[in-house]
């Protein structure tokens, strides 16, 4: 990826320019220390002045008002907030008009930015005050007063914190009083300039130490640049939180999210002030100490799928290369690319107006159809479908370019959804919350109506990453996700009535992935690279599920790595750095999966014994049991030397009735509920009974007998022999109730 950077031969403005700002994705506006503010149109390229400002009033800083808030435009998008040297800031329409002049600040205001509802403005100045206004200008309160000059301010994603800059120091700063507050050293000069970005929650900040740094917002560092030969003076985010810009004297770097560096420009611009990036991320702007205004586009994005290596080489054309016969295409659009997607042999590619969609069996004859909104922030796939996010809802297409389901939740915010927070798999969907961060959403994809019986998915904390599994039955669906404590859990994403278990299987995940082809997952915990071969195994067999792992070190993948996908028996990892690195697992649990889903367990036990190794059986008794294939379960126990298991299999085979039997391979599993309800609705009241006297659920066994009238005494005498074995006194009141001037003769009840 690289940026394509124009500048015209000479400047148009006379002076340095502070600020930029887009309208639309082909138009800007730049303010200068020439008093102009002109506007750019990038179709036609031509530039006209909208206002001379007052000689007295130099500009510092711009922030158009949100376009677009859940989906509604504002009627009020046309207008823009600009801080200037005098101690105001001017509310401005589009044409130019001052609607509004405030007396904000004593000394020059040095930043204004609006929260991403467009309902409230944060002002910082020399004068070392946060401020914040509602929109029409009034003032709501003084948020901090310091002695030192505030530089640069953003708004938390919530838009109920502010990140404000304070010497060295960075301070988040909730709205509520007597919230804490947060504060760190965050650089060795000054800082400059800081943004937060609402859909990774990152932040980024640039100092006078010629450093730029990446925190996530507890204030925790993740990336920290060399330090360049100038300061740096710029810092912004693309609007889906994938990219960054860095601007500093002569200098334009294209950054991912992680912090590595993507391209260097070294344009003749002076200092680079202010970055501002287009409202569909395919392009920014930069404000220039020489007078220029600096665009550059985003080109040569990749993306890769088994043989097919994509391209985007223009900004309306893609090279197609097949790495196996080296044929290349070339795809033309008519207006320029901003989102595509490479998986399940299809292309889905979205521009300003339309969305196209190739197969990679035939790049000549895209499906085209018209979108509604325009700017497409998220693209998922699917087997079957695709999932396309907008700044207005969630549409999920079927590769035929058919509507399916457009799913919806109360306060839903698509802008800020990326693909860890939304997964998507043939029959469902999931999306994590925003405004409740413990609670997962699961919709049904064909009907986009809410799973099950309609609850969302809670739990305790609050929720990092999700991922659905993408093969096997709909009623298997599990969906794993990463928490706040970096805890790896998996759940069963059916739930009719009764809760199904939440189970930890990680600790210290950093990021996961599931297989494309079958349900393997993968992740990388601590220092530990990890594939869970058959995580259902937990909902089997938990004692087995440290047997149907494969582990290898993980610490050349350097810190912070993250999976980018697992394709096959591949898994491609991007280090700290953005190498890519690919790791080989063995192809044989893929091979084992496809064997079990058609149900041809010889051939499974056929492929262990030819494989001759322990995961692999420990993988194959997990899945017999889920199966209920007592025979094959028996084979591969006795592999990996469970013969406790083996003996208790054997004594379920000799059981008369097959109620009975599938009762004890529940209780295998240890679902004791599920085995009790079987037993009591086939009419085996005695072995509900025994079930939970064997289990010592001695409070359970009597309500048992007591409410169907039978074995009330064989209750009370396991008890009682239980106790004294133990050489306990009866304290339970209901047990000394029934057992009152009952006599046990062991003897007697024993058969000779």
């Amino acid at each position: 990826m690289r940026l394509k950077t124009s500048l015209l031969k000479e400047p148009k403005h006379k002076e340095l320019v502070s600020c930029v700002g887009w309208t639309t994705a082909d138009e800007l506006y730049s303010c200068s220390d020439d008093h102009q503010i002109l506007k750019w149109n990038l179709l036609t390229s031509e530039t006209t002045r909208v206002v001379k400002l007052p000689d007295d009033t130099y500009p510092i800083d711009l922030h158009w008002l949100p376009r677009s808030v859940g989906g509604k435009k504002q009627s009020q998008a046309e207008s823009f907030v600009l801080t200037s040297s005098d101690g105001k800031f001017h509310l401005i329409s589009k044409v130019g008009r001052v609607e509004k002049s405030v007396e904000a600040h004593s000394g020059a205001v040095l930043a204004g930015r609006w929260n991403s509802e467009g309902t409230a403005l944060a002002t910082v100045g020399e004068d070392g005050q946060v401020k914040i206004w509602s929109k029409s200008g009034m003032l709501r309160s003084t948020l901090a007063q310091q002695g030192t000059p505030v530089y640069s301010v953003a708004w938390g994603p919530d838009s109920e914190k502010v990140l404000y800059t304070s010497g060295k120091q960075l301070i988040i700063k909730p709205l509520q009083p007597n919230v804490k507050v947060l504060q760190w050293k965050a650089h060795d000069g000054l800082i400059l300039k800081t943004d937060w970005n609402s859909v990774n929650e990152l932040i980024l900040s640039a100092g006078e130490d010629c450093k730029y740094k990446v925190w996530d917002s507890y204030g925790h560092l993740l990336y920290s640049s060399q330090p360049h030969e100038y300061p740096i003076t710029s810092v912004a985010w693309s609007g889906d939180g994938e990219l960054f810009a860095v601007g500093s004297f002569h200098t334009l770097r294209l950054c991912d999210k992680t912090g590595w560096s993507y391209a260097l420009e070294k344009p003749n611009t002076g200092s680079i002030f202010n970055i501002a990036w287009s409202v569909d991320g395919t392009q920014l702007a930069g404000a220039c100490g020489n007078g220029h205004v600096i665009f550059a586009h985003v080109v040569e994005q990749r993306w890769e799928w088994k043989n097919f290596e994509i391209t985007l080489i223009k900004r309306r054309t893609m090279q197609v290369h097949n790495v196996i016969n080296d044929a290349v295409d070339l795809l033309e659009f008519r207006d320029r690319v901003i989102k595509a997607s490479l998986n399940y042999g299809h292309l889905v590619v979205s521009t300003s107006l339309q969305c196209y969609v190739f197969s990679t069996n035939n790049w000549n004859t895209p499906l085209i159809f018209d979108l509604k909104e325009g700017t497409v922030t998220l693209i998922l796939q699917a087997e079957r479908h695709f999932l396309l996010v907008d700044g207005g809802g969630l549409y999920l297409y079927s590769y035929e370019g058919r509507l399916i389901s457009s799913p919806k939740f109360p306060g839903m915010r698509t802008d800020i959804l990326n693909a860890q927070t939304v997964s998507l798999s043939n029959d469902t969907l999931a999306v994590k919350d925003k405004a409740d961060e413990k609670v997962i959403y699961i919709f049904d994809a064909i009907s986009g109506k809410p799973l099950g019986d309609g609850k969302s998915l809670t739990h305790k904390t609050e929720i990092v990453e999700i991922a659905l599994d993408q093969k096997g039955l709909t009623n298997e669906r599990k969906i794993a996700f990463i928490d706040k404590n970096r805890d790896l859990y998996i759940t069963s994403v059916k739930r009719f009535g009764k809760e199904q278990k939440i189970v930890k299987i990680g600790t210290m995940v950093q990021t996961l992935a599931w297989n494309d082809t079958s349900n393997l997952l993968c992740g990388i915990q601590d220092t530990r690279f990890t594939v869970w071969y058959y995580p259902n195994t937990v909902y089997v067999d938990k004692d087995l599920l440290t047997k149907t792992l494969y582990e290898k070190d993980a610490s050349d993948f350097s810190k912070n790595p993250q999976i980018v996908h697992f394709v096959g028996n591949q898994i491609t990892i991007r280090r700290a750095d953005g190498s890519l690195i690919h790791v080989n697992i063995s192809p044989y649990p893929v091979i084992l999966h496809e064997y079990v889903s058609s149900s041809k367990w010889e051939d499974a036990v056929r492929l262990c014994r030819f494989v001759k190794d322990q995961t692999m059986w420990a993988c194959l008794a997990a899945m017999a049991v889920a199966n209920k294939d007592m025979a094959t379960a028996e084979i591969a126990y006795a592999s990996i030397g469970e013969i406790d298991k083996v003996q208790y299999i054997n004594s379920i085979k000799d059981l008369p009735s097959k109620e009975s039997r599938m009762a004890q391979i529940l209780l295998f599993s240890g679902n004791i509920q599920e085995a009790e309800t079987l037993l009591l609705q086939t009419g085996l009241i005695y072995q509900a009974i025994q079930v939970n006297i064997n289990l010592y659920n001695w409070d359970r066994a009597l309500e048992l007998a007591v409410k169907h009238k039978t074995h009330v005494d064989t209750v009370l005498a396991y008890r009682q022999k239980f106790l004294e074995d133990f050489g306990k006194k009866e304290t339970n009141k209901r047990f000394l109730q029934y057992a009152e001037g009952l006599e046990v003769d062991w003897n007697k009840s024993k058969p000779k």
